[in-house]
């Protein structure tokens, strides 16, 4: 009898233990959907990630992202709840920003000879600003040199969206600062615009290590970092100078067709019929004349110093030109458009 009873016990144990076992893997699994449509930061915050200082605050009434896209794109919104004036008299952030991915691999930010092929692929304009598409995927702003241009304004907007916005809103748009639920509008919409996986380049291999290791939860941490490396959480920057000698340049052979590429999809872009700019472009022989006479001078007029160091507004002409930086254009672009206008003046 008392053998019978210690088999039972033992079985029982056996059971129990096999049981537990099996509760702790479940436990330890994870069920997480991951398709291409699926938003990073959905998958990373499901993972345990830190959630970024730019959650939306929905205590504020009158926000919504249909508010912040017609403010992005328009400059005001005249439906539900509406803005009172226009944000800037003088741009829109679409002046600047895409709000599509404009670089072919989110791992490089600085091949403008990438982004140029890329943008005129899938119809974008080529921009001096950093697409807005990913933007709540980034924990830095106005990065590298902006604090040259904006000083200690940078320090506020360095890791912060919100104060980011408001520097953008202000000095690059010179306009009037945005109110609390305005910001918070486009704050909604910029979370309309986050990175998807299927924006990252990620190999079959990748997919199937991120969906096997999402399965166990001791892996999480692993995973978040393995996917913060296919996308960058900053947009670089560095100022460049026009060359000392302007009619040596920068010694490089331009591609004329490269040079009209740049042209309609940057130049134009703001100029054309005075978009954003009070110097008209246009594909008149007197323009490219004009042009092509005026990038060797050590004048206003040069493409050279205007591409490379801007123009800055002034009293009675807050309208400016901001610069290219070297990621935004790179010094044989700058010789590109040379070449398109040496072509087209003659």
């Amino acid at each position: 009898m008392k053998k019978i009873i210690f088999i039972c016990s033992v079985m029982a144990m056996i059971i129990f233990l096999a049981s537990y076992t099996i509760s702790e893997r479940h436990k330890k699994r994870v069920n997480i959907t991951i398709t291409k449509d699926t938003p990073v930061q959905k998958i990373l915050t499901e993972l345990g990630d830190e959630k970024p200082n730019h959650v939306l605050n929905k205590s504020l009434s009158k926000t919504s992202a249909a508010v912040g896209e017609a403010l992005f794109t328009k400059g005001i919104a005249r439906k539900e709840g509406g803005s009172k004036k226009l944000q800037s008299r003088h741009f829109v952030c679409t002046s600047c920003h895409n709000i599509k991915k404009e670089d072919p691999d989110l791992r490089n930010a600085d091949d403008p000879e990438a982004r140029l092929k890329y943008v005129a692929k899938n119809d974008l304009p080529f921009l001096q600003g950093t697409t807005m598409y990913g933007i709540v995927d980034r924990r830095h702003y106005y990065d590298g040199d902006y604090y040259l241009k904006y000083g200690e304004n940078v320090k506020k907007a360095n890791q912060d969206l919100r104060e980011a916005i408001q520097l953008c809103a202000i000095e690059c748009a010179q306009g009037r600062e945005l109110a609390d639920w305005e910001l918070e509008s486009i704050l909604a919409y910029y979370w309309t615009l986050g990175l998807k996986m299927g924006d990252l380049t990620l190999s079959d291999e990748d997919w199937k290590k991120i969906k096997t290791d999402v399965k166990d939860k001791k892996k999480h941490g692993e995973v978040i970092k393995f996917i913060k490396t296919f996308y960058l959480e900053n947009s670089p920057a560095t100022f460049l100078k026009p060359p000392t000698d302007r009619k040596t340049g920068y010694n490089l052979k331009g591609d004329p067709k490269n040079g009209k590429l740049l042209y309609d999809l940057s130049c134009k872009h703001c100029h054309e019929d005075t978009r954003y700019s009070y110097f008209n472009l246009d594909d008149n022989p007197a323009t490219f004349k004009h042009l092509k006479k005026n990038f060797p001078k050590h004048n206003r007029y040069s493409s050279y110093f205007l591409i490379r160091d801007g123009t800055y507004p002034y009293y009675g002409k807050r309208a400016y030109m901001p610069r290219y930086t070297k990621e935004k254009m790179s010094d044989q672009q700058v010789e590109d458009l040379k070449a398109y206008f040496d072509l087209m003046s003659n």
